[in-house]
């Protein structure tokens, strides 16, 4: 009885620890090595226009800052720090998300602390390793292009290219498998519903198979504005086409 009311008691303080409401996002980051008072912009997209928007500018204090505010559904923002012109995307949505800026490459900076966001992150560094062997590749044979571009050696720059396009057809291919059986697996998942959402797009994807990946969505990825989309999507396609014609009366079902 001592240890279910100990268990019970630490469930409680640990909920009560967070910084943040239900429909609520804290940002808490670290900025080591940018000067006081440089900005930190918050960017997000417009509903209504698509177009890029500020939504908060906060600065930064003794390498750390802060963003609060509400939200109502996950969806990619960027964090975009003063002198750089590359953001740095994550999902915003409700929880506490914790950013440490690599301020030399923003791209290596760290985001971290909810559901979404750690996806995000494991589903890159899953989608890098796939790929490696193209981006090794570039970097092995940049110079032989380079020097057979400026000695016109074109049965050299054919062969390159030749071997190149085979195997960014192979990574594709890769990608695409691993975009699939993510989306199969984390039904929870902001990113799977962005991947069936990109399928539904593709005129070769099977619609059945994307159908299903649909049906199998957390109730609370469906709600999402990309889920919204794919199910409008399905039922379109599913639609017979303009003036085609009707089965004929009597026909067999």
């Amino acid at each position: 009885m001592k240890k279910i009311l100990f268990l019970l008691t630490a469930s409680v303080a640990i909920m009560s620890c967070s910084k943040v409401k239900d429909g609520e996002y804290l940002i808490t980051g670290t900025a080591k090595g940018i000067e006081n008072g440089k900005t930190i912009i918050l960017q997000g997209q417009d509903p209504t226009t698509k177009m890029t928007v500020a939504l908060d500018t906060v600065k930064v204090e003794n390498g750390k800052f802060e963003i609060k505010g509400k939200v109502t559904e996950p969806a990619f923002h960027a964090l975009i720090v003063q002198g750089s012109n590359a953001p740095l995307p994550f999902i915003l949505e409700t929880g506490e998300i914790t950013v440490a800026i690599d301020k030399d490459s923003i791209h290596k900076s760290k985001i971290s602390g909810t559901y979404n966001n750690d996806e995000y992150v494991k589903f890159n560094e899953d989608l890098t390793k796939t790929q490696k062997s193209l981006v090794d590749f570039q970097k092995k044979n940049t110079q032989k292009m380079q020097a057979a571009q400026q000695a016109q050696d074109t049965a050299t720059i054919n062969g390159l290219m030749k071997q190149y396009m085979e195997l960014q057809t192979e990574v594709q291919a890769n990608s695409k498998k691993k975009y699939v059986a993510y989306a199969e697996t984390h039904p929870k998942s902001y990113i799977s519903a962005l991947i069936i959402q990109s399928m539904i797009a593709d005129p070769s994807a099977d619609l059945k198979k994307t159908e299903t990946l649909y049906n199998a969505l957390d109730e609370s990825v469906k709600n999402t504005t990309p889920g919204k989309e794919i199910k409008t999507k399905i039922g379109q396609a599913k639609m017979p086409a303009v003036g085609a014609s009707a089965p004929p009366v009597g026909s067999a079902k």
